[in-house]
């Protein structure tokens, strides 16, 4: 990143428990944001464990971390508003059967990793997203971050031309 950029901090949100070759492929996201930190390319990340699902109404949506998660949720689906992007197919809404109380309830299914990054406090970027028919990965987000570009979204912006 240049000198006149500041330089974002991430959060990178995985799930724990996966199925082989998802934890090979959040190891190789964390080794990246690694080496960004080293490079000076990004000001720093944390890694963020969630599950597979919060419900909203849930005892544990009511906990620190429950609430911290669906806060989350909530800037990343503002911030999508915002930028005319959709998660949908990352967040997904459903409905869980529960066999100790014998009915059902909504639940969101959390991607199995998340990427969003700050500028400042500022939410500057969340990935995976769909713009149209583009999918914007977190992989494509790090290879423009090592490359010392903007996020797609903000590049697509930028060269938008009104006549």
């Amino acid at each position: 990143m240049s000198d006149t950029s500041p330089t974002p901090h991430i959060e990178l949100y995985v799930r724990s428990m996966l199925p082989d070759g998802a934890h090979e492929r959040q190891e190789e996201v964390i080794d990246r944001l690694d080496t960004l930190e080293q490079n000076d390319q990004i000001a720093s990340f944390n890694v963020i464990v969630w599950g597979k699902q919060i419900a909203p109404q849930s005892a544990a949506a009511n906990t620190e971390e429950g609430q911290f998660i669906l806060n989350r949720v909530a800037e990343f689906k503002q911030w999508a508003l915002s930028n005319n992007v959709s998660f949908e197919s990352f967040y997904q809404r459903t409905q869980v059967d529960s066999e100790a109380t014998e009915s059902a309830y909504d639940a969101m299914t959390l991607p199995v990793m998340g990427l969003a990054e700050y500028d400042g406090d500022e939410l500057a970027h969340v990935a995976p997203c769909t713009k149209g028919d583009t999918v914007h990965t977190i992989v494509d987000r790090l290879d423009r971050l090592e490359a010392g570009q903007p996020p797609a979204l903000e590049q697509e912006r930028r060269s938008v031309s009104v006549v």
